[in-house]
């Protein structure tokens, strides 16, 4: 019995030793949430994020909210190996929903489709009081994202592209301000002039505009002619904003 009990002993304190790592796009997260913020990451699956910052004394206060239980249990696992329990508030619910606005001042919303933020910010026009930064990091639909954004009262402070297994993410810092974005803007990113991703991040974006312009040239339907014709135009614009970005970054082109 007191053999087992060492074992155990011994198990507990390697898993408080183990060193948690990020991924890359968790890592740049993190390295954007400001000393001392009063955290709220929202579909925090694992809560790897808020966990890593409480180790790292990053963060004055943390809670790491899902609408799901079982993403819920895996938090409260990841916490409890890396003895953090007591320092993280662990919350189901929906969005911001049950979240006062003065518990947190760093919104982190990441790893869900871009409307599904947009829904989340929907639901809490109290995001956009100027006392609140966000993070986010849409999967996909960015393009919906970044107009949400404009349309309800945010301005996007910052922007930057992440290599993560084999997938370019975008991550933005938005807050409450006023910003205008061309239609090339919104599908290839408000402030990547100078980012080394965005290059490849905007033919991956043409190809994709590319074979959906093709999609709709098969059809006999005229709205679906009308939408190509709406899509080579923004086709047009990438490649425009591919030349400035290699004019940016690559002079001697």
């Amino acid at each position: 019995m007191r053999f087992h009990r060492m074992i155990h002993v011994q198990e507990v304190g390697m898993a408080k030793q183990r060193k948690l790592e990020l991924t890359p796009r968790l890592r740049l997260l993190a390295d954007w949430v400001p000393q001392g913020a009063r955290l709220a990451d929202i579909g925090t699956d694992h809560a790897y994020l808020p966990v890593w910052l409480l180790r790292k004394g990053r963060v004055s206060s943390a809670i790491a909210s899902d609408l799901r239980s079982g993403p819920l249990s895996r938090a409260r696992e990841t916490a409890q190996t890396y003895d953090v329990l007591s320092s993280l508030d662990l919350r189901q619910g929906n969005g911001l929903d049950g979240i006062a606005p003065e518990e947190t001042d760093c919104i982190v919303i990441a790893g869900m489709g871009g409307e599904n933020i947009a829904a989340i910010l929907d639901s809490a026009p109290w995001a956009a009081d100027g006392k609140h930064v966000l993070l986010l990091q849409p999967q996909t639909h960015t393009e919906d994202l970044r107009r949400f954004l404009i349309e309800h009262g945010y301005a996007i402070t910052r922007e930057a592209l992440v290599w993560d297994r084999g997938t370019i993410y975008t991550v933005m810092e938005a807050s409450a301000g006023e910003m205008v974005l061309t239609e090339g803007q919104l599908y290839g990113g408000a402030a990547l002039l100078h980012d080394p991703l965005e290059d490849r991040y905007l033919i991956e974006r043409i190809i994709r505009l590319q074979g959906a312009v093709a999609g709709l040239n098969r059809s006999e339907v005229a709205e679906d002619k009308k939408k190509a014709d709406h899509l080579r135009e923004l086709i047009t614009a990438l490649m425009r904003m591919r030349e400035e970005w290699r004019y940016a970054n690559c002079p001697s082109n």
